[in-house]
């Protein structure tokens, strides 16, 4: 479906130079002089790699329609993650390379959305916000407060992120998985 540069948003997956493109950050611009244009960050799907490009709203883009299923996370095995569709009952194996570090926050009977193009899976969406519990924390430092600054902190699935000088070791807490960030503590 062809789509003009200045439609093309956040999370969007595009064709563009004989390769899919999933659209990691956009920005209209408008400068003083000239005409306006939408500066667009993307990730290769296929090759991993980066690249900005400036689309004028005359340009006209391939949008790739991704078919959005929905899967529950089984179990991984020797960097394979096992997925079910509940509605059929088929499962489908992923390698680690696909779900990259978002494979930290999968869980058994965890509901994702896989993005599938030309019968083949491209990309994971996990639920944007997901409950973790805290391994191990820094203490508070004496006078620091809640809005001056955050302390790094490990959860039990690994990740490392920054959290609010309240938070102690074994709370469980909601992160973001779009950003890997503290959102609030449960």
């Amino acid at each position: 479906m062809k789509i003009s540069g200045n439609e093309i948003k956040t999370g969007m997956i595009i064709e563009h130079n004989n390769d899919l493109w999933e659209v990691i950050k956009t920005q209209h611009v408008k400068p003083g002089k000239g005409g306006a244009f939408n500066q667009v960050e993307m990730k290769s799907i296929n090759k991993n790699t980066k690249l900005n490009e400036r689309f004028r709203s005359s340009d006209s883009v391939e949008r790739a329609i991704v078919e959005e299923i929905e899967y529950n996370f089984l179990y991984e095995d020797k960097g394979d993650y096992y997925f079910i569709n509940n509605k059929t009952f088929e499962q489908i194996s992923l390698k680690q390379d696909l779900i990259g570090e978002k494979s930290k926050f999968l869980t058994e009977g965890l509901e994702v959305k896989l993005g599938i193009y030309n019968d083949m899976p491209i990309k994971i969406d996990l639920p944007n916000q997901i409950e973790c519990k805290i391994e191990t924390t820094d203490a508070v430092i004496k006078g620091q407060t809640a809005a001056s600054s955050y302390k790094p902190a490990l959860l039990e699935n690994g990740i490392n992120l920054q959290v609010p000088p309240f938070i102690e070791s074994g709370d469980r807490i909601i992160v973001d998985t779009r950003s890997i960030e503290y959102i609030k503590k449960i």
